[in-house]
């Protein structure tokens, strides 16, 4: 990939990724909207770190016509994972500088859960999947607490489609030279289901629920997960040891993880590709996902109807596991 990084997306991820590619000299251009576009045009990405914060001028744009996008350049998909496929619909035909469409682009796709890699294969042929681990928080736009130094965090690299192979080793580079601990990977779908297993506290922790029941629930949840991989013969990578050193950010108090930061927005959050993907596993084999299923359905009925997070008591379906679990 000898051309620019088109970042889709300037919530914590992508306006990082903006920022860190600016410092490292990897031509990037940063695709954003609303009130980040405004802030970021006007003052750049303010990264706070553990040492102290900086404000990183990077290339911004509205859409993706004003970079002028060429063969050379890939599109990097940093937004949520429920808003991958509008963001790509709007941007896949849309004409390349000297012929072609976006589409023809390799794709590197960042989301969570299990769907980006498919919805970015219905247009491209070339797509690179990435498993990212980091501590990145996100509440203002333009503002990204990054409390991870000097290794920002942790990505794991593979082909989602047999065109994207010979993109990985690129990709896996720009993200070390972003400050990931990077590395590739061969099989990038049991990766991305190791990882979805230790998302699922993201869903649990928004709800009125103190540390040990919370704790419970998500294990109720991740055997439920881990049964329904192991009945679809899928595989599921290796847990990987070690984490993340995470320091205090001067001025920041440590807040939750991103679905709680989704809720605490008004946004929309990304339990129907969390949750959301064991459910449609399970109903397209004909098997139960009951405690997905009432995770995804509250969530769901909470982001409606603009509830804040910690507002509502786990389903009954997770307190009863819970119990039972106990019990036995």
């Amino acid at each position: 990939m000898s051309g620019r990084r088109l970042i889709v997306g300037a919530g914590a991820l992508g306006a990082l990724l903006a920022a860190q590619w600016r410092a490292a000299g990897v031509p990037a251009v940063l695709i954003a909207r609303g009130a980040a576009l405004e802030v970021i045009r006007a003052r750049g990405v303010t990264v706070r770190r553990p040492h102290g914060d900086e404000t990183v001028p990077v290339d911004v744009v509205g859409a993706i016509d004003e970079t002028e996008p060429a063969v050379g350049d890939s599109v990097v998909l940093a937004v949520k994972a429920q808003d991958a496929e509008q963001a790509l619909a709007a941007i896949a035909w849309r004409p390349l500088a000297g012929g072609g469409a976006v589409a023809d682009l390799p794709v590197v796709t960042l989301q969570n859960g299990l769907s980006a890699e498919a919805v970015a294969t219905r247009r491209s042929a070339a797509v690179v999947g990435v498993s990212v681990g980091i501590a990145a928080s996100h509440l203002r736009p333009g503002e990204v607490v990054s409390p991870s130094w000097p290794t920002i965090g942790v990505a794991r690299v593979g082909a989602a489609t047999v065109a994207g192979a010979p993109f990985v080793e690129a990709v896996r580079e720009d993200l070390a030279r972003a400050g990931f601990a990077a590395s590739a990977v061969d099989d990038i779908a049991a990766t991305k289901r190791r990882k979805l297993l230790g998302n699922l506290r993201n869903v649990v922790e928004v709800f009125d629920v103190e540390a040990p029941e919370r704790d419970a629930a998500t294990d109720a949840l991740r055997r439920e997960a881990e049964a329904l991989f192991a009945r679809l013969a899928l595989p599921v990578a290796p847990a990987e040891q070690g984490f993340l050193p995470v320091e205090d950010v001067p001025g920041h108090v440590p807040g939750r993880l991103s679905t709680w930061q989704s809720l605490e927005r008004g946004t929309s959050v990304e339990s129907d590709y969390l949750v959301g993907d064991l459910v449609l596993l399970a109903r397209q084999a004909g098997a139960a996902a009951p405690l997905a299923e009432a995770i995804q359905r509250a969530l769901g009925l909470l982001a409606a109807r603009g509830g804040r997070p910690g507002s509502v008591p786990l389903p009954a379906e997770i307190i009863h596991a819970v119990r039972a679990g106990a019990a036995s």
